[in-house]
C-alpha cells in the first residue's frame, strides 16, 4: 500500500478508504454493478464488518470500516468484486471497457488478463469523533459536489439516506 501514510496501521479500528477503478474508468453506471459491490459488502457484514458511512460513485466508492482484521477484510471485498464485476462485464461483451482494464494493467500482475481496482485504498485511520463526523459528511456530499444531486439523502448509493432516518439499500453501523 505504498507509504506508511496509507497503511492501516491498526487493522481493528475504522478505517476511511477508497476503492478506485483502475483509471478511473467508469463501470458504476447501471444498477446490476453497484449490486455487486453491495452485494460483497454485505457478505462481509455478515463476517464481522461494520460498515459506517458509503457511497459509491461511477468509477470509485468511499467508504468507512472497522473488522477485526481490516486489511484482510478490503483484500476480500476488492478480489472478490474484481472478479464478478470482469465476469459481468464479458458475460455482456463490453469491449470497450475490458480493454482498458487489460491496457492499464500493471505490467507485474502477471497472473491475470485484467486488473480491476487500482492498487491501495488510501486508507485513513478515524481517529475520533471530530474525525468521524467529518468523513461522513464527506462521503455523503461526494454526489452533491459532482452536481449529480441537491441533496445527499436523494442519492440512491449512499448511507445519506440512513443518516437522514429512512432505510437505505445496505445496512450500516450508526454506534461510534
Amino acid at each position: 500500500m505504498g507509504r506508511s501514510r496509507y497503511k492501516i496501521t491498526e487493522p481493528q479500528q475504522p478505517h476511511f478508504v477508497t476503492l478506485t477503478v483502475l483509471h478511473w474508468i467508469p463501470v458504476f453506471t447501471r444498477p446490476d454493478t453497484v449490486n455487486v459491490l453491495l452485494d460483497a459488502l454485505r457478505f462481509l457484514s455478515k463476517d464481522g464488518l461494520k460498515v459506517y458511512a458509503w457511497v459509491i460513485l461511477e468509477n470509485h466508492c468511499h467508504l468507512i470500516l472497522q473488522s477485526n482484521a481490516l486489511d484482510h477484510d478490503i483484500a476480500r471485498l476488492k478480489s472478490w468484486t474484481a472478479k464478478q464485476l470482469i465476469q459481468y462485464l464479458a458475460e455482456r461483451n463490453v469491449r470497450q471497457i475490458l480493454d482498458q482494464l487489460a491496457f492499464y494493467k500493471k505490467a507485474h500482475k502477471t497472473d491475470r488478463a485484467y486488473q480491476f481496482w487500482q492498487e491501495g485504498v488510501h486508507p485513513e485511520l478515524i481517529q475520533n469523533e471530530e474525525m468521524m463526523r467529518q468523513k461522513i459528511e464527506y462521503i455523503h456530499q461526494n454526489p452533491v459536489k459532482r452536481g449529480y444531486v441537491d441533496e445527499a439523502e436523494h442519492w440512491r448509493y449512499s448511507s445519506a439516506k440512513d443518516y437522514a432516518g429512512a432505510a437505505g439499500l445496505l445496512e450500516i453501523c450508526r454506534a461510534w
